[in-house]
């Protein structure tokens, strides 16, 4: 799906927009199979008395009352287990709809003609829906929520990862415009990793960032922005009076680290071995179900590695 000149451009500027990458039924798709966990979640906050009735209201609707009150739809929306503490009951999201757009043939052919054909799907994932800025309580703070900060996908996972060959893929469910919080970069990667600090989020430290530079990407839903691990880029604030939602996918060269070791993987693509890819989403959720239990009623395994006390953090 890519050109030469397009798998240059991501080398060298760490960044390229590829519209048109989904159809309209992978979407819809997602859409209905997320608009039904929404109504799940919905009927049992009405029946405790915590949203009002949701009879005539939409998705959006929905999200914007249970934000209002308070209620989390992110993380049981989350196509990954949080960073933070882990319970048994942690929820997260995964089914059918979600999986055909994470294992879409386009979605694979991008990421093979980037890093090769040997794919495992990284577990650094998640989805993003965005409220409009002027619903955002002045306590607001976590980059799925609000805007997110500049930052390397290289430097969110742990060094062990530090050499592995990886692709974000950023998938637009919604368009994403200059005014409901598009992303934006600072073209280049010759930089190499930069220090960053434990911020609100991991952020690249102040004084090595070059806003003046930023370049924001827009794109229409369906379409895609993959990012190298070593290009900086961060989100504009959603200005609109309406929700911006992506998903952010990573793949990376099997058999290398992923970055969070202690979370699943699982073989996307494989030329020499195709028997192992995955095929089932049952598999996938169950998976992550299982590392959850695990997890929960083990010692808290940190997903970031900078230091609060460094010397550019100050």
């Amino acid at each position: 799906m890519l050109t030469d000149a397009q798998v240059t451009q991501f080398y060298s500027a760490g960044y390229l927009v590829v519209d048109d990458v989904l159809p309209c039924d992978v979407l819809g798709s997602v859409r209905a199979e997320y608009s039904d966990l929404l109504d799940s979640l919905y009927d049992r906050w009405s029946a405790e008395g915590r949203v009002p009735d949701g009879r005539d209201m939409d998705f959006w609707a929905k999200l914007s009352a249970s934000y209002a009150a308070g209620c989390d739809w992110f993380q049981p929306m989350d196509i990954s287990l949080p960073g933070g503490e882990i319970a048994p009951d942690t929820l997260m999201h995964f089914g059918p709809a979600i999986f055909d757009l994470v294992m879409h043939e386009r979605i694979l052919d991008l990421a093979e003609a980037l890093i090769g054909p040997e794919l495992t799907l990284n577990p650094i994932q998640h989805v993003r829906i965005k409220p409009p800025g002027p619903q955002l309580g002045a306590e607001e703070t976590r980059a799925h929520i609000t805007r997110t900060d500049w930052h390397q996908d290289r430097a969110v996972g742990l060094e062990e990862a530090d050499q592995t060959d990886m692709v974000t893929v950023w998938v637009a469910i919604t368009d994403a415009t200059l005014d409901n919080g598009c992303l934006q970069v600072m073209p280049g990667v010759d930089a190499g990793m930069l220090p960053h600090c434990p911020q609100v989020q991991t952020a690249i430290a102040p004084k090595f960032l070059d806003v003046d530079r930023a370049v924001p990407l827009p794109v229409k839903a369906g379409g895609v922005v993959l990012f190298h691990p070593l290009v900086p880029h961060a989100s504009l604030p959603n200005m609109s009076d309406g929700f911006r939602w992506s998903f952010d996918l990573r793949f990376s060269k099997t058999g290398q680290n992923t970055g969070r070791e202690q979370f699943p993987s699982f073989i996307a693509r494989s030329h020499v071995t195709p028997k192992a890819e995955l095929k089932d989403w049952r598999v996938w959720r169950d998976a992550w179900f299982a590392t959850r239990d695990r997890l929960a009623v083990s010692p808290h395994i940190p997903i970031h590695r900078w230091a609060s006390d460094a010397p550019y953090c100050a």
